[in-house]
């Protein structure tokens, strides 16, 4: 026995056409959001964006605080002005770290403490461990993206 369900066009169709197309809608969706590209907050990073490495530690740092930890650049592409560093929680994806950022000196280093602009440090759930990332961007004088980088590390540390 079939089922038929008729549009508001005036079209029939049958009930197993409906679920494919609705299967098909879904799997669209989803792929449309699944981009490797696609920032969680709304950081758009250029393809042609050089690539940076960073390299950070928690040691010294408390659940919980307001305290950056120290963040190690390298790579910066020539023509950076600034650099800007916020703090990713993987675990918990809504989770906004916040960050800042800083005049590039030229060290390629982000000093502990340096982030100011609502950073809130890694903050898990007593007795979980949950894997944050420092996002770091390359900013050129009008403030476009021109590097990226990024590091990851679970807190609390291992003891």
């Amino acid at each position: 026995m079939c089922f038929y369900f008729r549009l508001i066009n005036g079209a029939v169709m049958r009930k197993n056409s409906l679920k494919i197309i609705f299967i098909v809608g879904m799997v669209l969706s989803a792929m449309g959001c699944s981009s490797k590209n696609v920032d969680h907050h709304l950081i758009a990073i250029p393809d042609e964006a050089a690539k940076m490495v960073v390299t950070f530690t928690w040691d010294g740092i408390g659940a919980c605080t307001h305290e950056s930890p120290e963040i190690r650049v390298s790579r910066i592409p020539d023509g950076t002005v600034s650099l800007q560093a916020q703090l990713k929680d993987l675990t918990l994806r809504p989770y906004n770290g916040g960050g800042g950022e800083v005049e590039n000196d030229g060290s390629g280093i982000i000093p502990a403490g340096a982030l100011t602009s609502g950073y809130n440090g890694p903050c898990p759930t007593p007795g979980e461990r949950h894997q944050y990332a420092f996002w770091v961007m390359a900013k050129d004088a009008g403030g476009k993206i021109i590097g990226f980088g990024k590091a990851r590390r679970p807190f609390p540390p291992k003891q």
